[in-house]
C-alpha cells in the first residue's frame, strides 16, 4: 500500500516518489505560511501587546491552524476526499496535539529552565516546539484528515 496524497493508479516508483515530493512540498509551503502567521502574531502579542507567553501562544496557534487548514484543503490535499466538519474536527485535534508539544517546549524553557526573555520564548515556542510539532502534524494531516483510499493507516471515519 502506498502513502500518496492523491489517487494514482499502479505507477512506477519514480512517479510515486514525485507525487510524495509534491505532497511534502505543498505541505511545507502551507506550513511556512501558517508558521509566519503564528510567529508574527505570537511576537506581537508577547511584545507590544504584553501578553504572557502561554496566552500569546494559544492565540497565535488558532491563527496558524486556520491558515494551515485552508491551505491544505484548498491546495496540497485538494484531490483528497474530505468529510466536511468531521475532517475539520480531526484536523483541529491533530493540530491541538501539535500545540501541546509547542506549549510543553515553551513551558519547560520559560518556567522550568528560567529562560524568560522574549527571544528565549520565541526560540522555544515558535522554533523548537514548532519543529517537533510539525512532524506530528504532517503525519496526522496526511493519514487522519486528508486521506486517500488505500492509504496505510488512514482514518475511515
Amino acid at each position: 500500500m502506498s502513502t500518496r496524497a492523491w489517487p494514482i493508479r499502479r505507477t512506477s516508483r519514480p512517479t510515486r516518489a514525485r507525487a510524495d515530493r509534491r505532497e511534502l512540498a505543498g505541505f511545507a509551503a502551507v506550513g511556512l505560511l501558517a508558521y509566519a502567521a503564528d510567529l508574527a502574531l505570537f511576537t506581537w502579542l508577547r511584545g507590544p501587546a504584553g501578553l504572557d507567553p502561554l496566552t500569546a501562544k494559544g492565540i497565535s496557534f488558532v491563527a496558524g491552524c486556520s491558515v494551515a487548514y485552508a491551505g491544505n484543503a484548498l491546495g496540497t490535499y485538494r484531490h483528497a476526499r474530505v468529510k466536511g466538519l468531521r475532517a475539520y474536527a480531526v484536523f483541529c485535534a491533530v493540530n491541538l496535539a501539535g500545540a501541546v508539544v509547542q506549549l510543553l517546549c515553551l513551558t519547560l524553557s520559560h518556567y522550568g529552565l528560567g529562560l524568560t526573555s522574549q527571544r528565549a520564548d520565541t526560540v522555544s515556542g515558535a522554533g523548537v516546539g514548532m519543529a517537533l510539532a510539525t512532524v506530528l502534524r504532517f503525519w496526522g494531516t496526511r493519514t487522519l484528515v486528508f486521506r486517500t483510499e488505500g492509504r496505510v493507516g488512514s482514518w475511515t471515519g
